[in-house]
């Protein structure tokens, strides 16, 4: 069973938490844009994604995470994105061991680890005016189909420093965060009970077959098995 809520750290950082079933469970992970900081018996961090991330989810198994919006999580973290784009690496990993293990035993101790997650990540996620500037136009461009000249333009950046920001902050570039964006903004119109080709004309696809082909490209499943597996 997976549940989610709005963390109190604010910032568009979600705190979600997945339920193992009885028998064996597969767990389909979409590409987001975000970094999450997950505690199931230990401390894991997951990049952005550009693809799928499918797993078995053991019997009984519980997990609970703390998802930062996109180009949040490299200031908790203290990483770039794009140095853990598709990839799942324990907390040890980046923060000393030591530091790792006594958060360990806390959350182990802890009846409710949501709650730790917010405390561990809320001193880390301070204001950045020049990050934040140039993380809000991106995803404001975006999302309002802006090319990448004109997203440069807007940040007062070049081209390639604009696309150095964009890996830092999301894991990929302004071409393949749009991508990813317009990939959710489109699964949510369809959950609504919108038909494809709708959903195809708002959320900002050429027409219904390059809806179909960017779902299966992003996803690994057709639009109605998606929607089905839900």
């Amino acid at each position: 069973m997976y549940e989610e809520r709005p963390a109190r750290l604010g910032g568009g950082a979600v705190l979600w938490s997945l339920s193992g079933a009885v028998g064996a469970t597969e767990s389909r992970v979409l590409p987001d844009g975000c970094m999450d900081l997950i505690w199931s018996d230990g401390f894991l961090v997951a990049g952005p994604d550009t693809g799928p991330h499918v797993d078995a989810a053991a019997p009984g198994r519980s997990w609970t995470g703390l998802r930062f919006a996109p180009g949040t999580g490299p200031s908790v973290l203290g990483v770039p994105a794009h140095e853990l784009r598709d990839r799942r690496v324990p907390l040890d990993a980046l923060w000393p061991g030591a530091q790792v293990r006594r958060l360990t035993e806390r959350a182990a101790e802890s009846a409710d680890p949501a709650a730790l997650l917010e405390q561990l990540a809320s001193p880390l996620l301070r204001p950045d005016p020049a990050h934040d500037a140039v993380r809000e136009t991106v995803l404001r461009g975006v999302r309002q189909g802006s090319s990448v000249a004109e997203l440069a333009q807007a940040a007062g950046l070049s081209t390639r420093q604009l696309h150095r920001r964009a890996l830092d902050a999301f894991g990929y570039g302004p071409k393949t965060l749009a991508r990813v964006l317009r990939m959710r903004r489109a699964l949510v119109l369809a959950r609504a009970g919108r038909p494809p080709a709708e959903v195809a004309l708002a959320a900002g696809y050429a027409d219904q077959p390059h809806l179909a082909r960017e779902i299966k490209a992003l996803t690994g499943l057709p639009l109605t098995q998606l929607l089905a597996s839900r």
